[in-house]
């Protein structure tokens, strides 16, 4: 059993060197990743208020959460858009966040 164990953590270590990333992102770092970036851009009224919804990636193997624009939105008490802006973060593919940052009013 414990020779089972050490093949599979050892097999994981392997896959990490891949570069193999659970967070996507616009830059990667193998060792480590916090990154900003947007990609939508409304004609709407000057931003308010701000929402975040966020999803986890444990080991590159396990992902959860909900980083939706409609859950940041709910999450923030927006109901019209200005801006959309995202973040990423990642440490050595064991512990990786994704997050969605809805600006708006």
């Amino acid at each position: 059993m414990k020779s089972g164990l050490i093949t599979v953590f050892l097999g994981f270590c392997l896959l990490n060197l891949t570069g193999c990333m659970g967070v996507a992102s616009p830059v990667a770092g193998w060792a480590y990743t916090d990154a900003k970036f947007g990609n939508q851009v409304t004609d709407g009224a000057a931003a308010t208020k701000t929402g975040t919804a966020c999803a986890t990636s444990i080991l590159t193997m396990v992902g959860t959460g909900d980083a939706s624009q409609e859950r940041a939105m709910a999450n923030g008490g927006i109901t019209q858009v200005t801006y959309v802006d995202h973040s990423a973060k990642n440490i050595l593919g064991i512990w990786g966040e994704y997050c969605t940052i809805v600006h708006g009013s």
